[in-house]
């Protein structure tokens, strides 16, 4: 199989944008893509298209892919709708690279796209639910919130977790979304502010909860054949790896870590050669502090158990062993679902560009991705590397 390479990469803001559509926080995110290519790229050099979106509303459930593609002039490409719930866009990139190393095609559009706050509560909470498990948990009333509050009392029970654990990773990646201009909660919180804020779902407060997001994202994909043309600084998709499980939790043999997640980074750290030792930075799906926590372990940052006190001891801030959401992730960034996976890719792009400026990770070689679909219905992991130039 050829190689494959990411030559650009960017996103719209996110955040609540009563006057944007679906189309237009796409056409920002398209152009913003082209706009990071070092060489630039013309739309006609462009291949195939891929877009995940859950469809929040009901908006253009039929051919949302073409519904963008073709507004932002790409007309004519196949075009395909990815939808695998908050990780529809980290599957989409998934199959760009799978395009490009078929030699199918040798440049790749991937992106995800969702409006999401344009809803009354009831019907997001709905919106949601359909990523879990419709006929036991959604329909008798289990929340998206109360799944993974679930998962968070069962980690505390078995490991000793506490709520001040869970606190630490709002407080790191709100740090860390403050400084990111395209974040929808761009400020910090303490400690305190964390753990006594509202409850949710006990024990899971508001600031251990990602909010609700409009928002689009891309990647360029390209195969090794052409990707002279795009770029002198190669970001090579080093590794991929993907995995599904039960879609409910009530049905799985652990509600203490995502086996999918585990399988996706298996897989991936063995195409890709390098082990968690390597990494330089992550982009975690982080929908919920407590998912962040079960990330180090299933991405094999720290042994199960150890969650808490690796994030308590720094291990996954600036200087630590692993930068772990320096764009906030879905906690401050925010959690647009369809474009949640491509927008962990773009902040990869960012950072292996060296152009992350007050977030940027010294030195960084190796980044990470790692989109979650639902409770763990689907998880998806993406390796990159700077190559070194002569």
């Amino acid at each position: 199989m050829r190689e494959a390479y990411l030559v650009g990469a960017a996103q719209s803001d996110f955040g609540s944008f009563p006057d944007e559509s679906y189309r237009s926080l796409f056409e920002q995110a398209y152009k913003s893509t082209l706009a990071s290519v070092e060489k630039g790229v013309a739309p006609a050099d462009v291949d195939e298209a891929i877009v995940g979106t859950l469809g929040v509303g009901g908006r253009q459930i039929g051919l949302p892919g073409p519904a963008v593609t073709e507004h932002v002039g790409l007309s004519g490409i196949p075009c395909t709708r990815v939808e695998n719930a908050c990780a529809a866009s980290g599957y989409s990139v998934r199959q760009a690279v799978q395009a490009v190393k078929s030699g199918m095609a040798d440049v790749v559009l991937a992106g995800g796209v969702e409006i999401m706050t344009d809803l009354s509560g009831d019907a997001t909470r709905w919106w949601l639910g359909v990523s879990g498990e419709t006929e036991w948990e959604r329909l008798s009333g289990t929340t998206f919130a109360g799944v993974y509050a679930q998962m968070a009392s069962a980690h505390m029970k078995a490991f000793g977790t506490t709520k001040e654990h869970l606190s630490h990773v709002a407080v790191k990646n709100h740090r860390n979304g403050a400084k990111n201009p395209h974040a929808q909660l761009r400020f910090e919180c303490s400690l305190e502010d964390a753990m006594n804020a509202p409850t949710v779902a006990d024990p899971l407060t508001l600031y251990h909860c990602c909010p609700t997001t409009d928002g689009a994202a891309c990647a360029l994909i390209v195969s090794e054949d052409v990707v002279g043309e795009y770029t002198d600084d190669p970001i090579r998709v080093a590794g991929v790896g993907a995995g599904s499980d039960k879609v409910g939790l009530f049905q799985r043999e652990t509600y203490t870590g995502v086996p999918a997640s585990q399988r996706a980074a298996k897989q991936a750290y063995e195409m890709a050669g390098v082990g968690p030792v390597d990494i330089d930075f992550a982009e975690v799906h982080d929908c919920f502090s407590i998912a962040e926590l079960m990330a180090y372990e299933d991405l094999g940052f720290c042994e199960p158990g150890e969650a808490g006190s690796y994030v308590e001891s720094g291990a996954t801030d600036y200087g630590g062993d692993v930068v772990v959401n320096a764009s906030g992730g879905l906690k401050s960034k925010g959690h647009p679902i369809g474009a949640t996976g491509a927008g962990q890719v773009a902040e990869a792009f960012t950072q292996l560009s060296g152009k992350a400026g007050d977030r940027q990770v010294e030195d960084a070689r190796w980044g990470l991705t790692h989109n979650v679909g639902g409770s763990g219905g689907a998880a998806v992991v993406h390796i990159f590397e700077k190559e070194e130039t002569a």
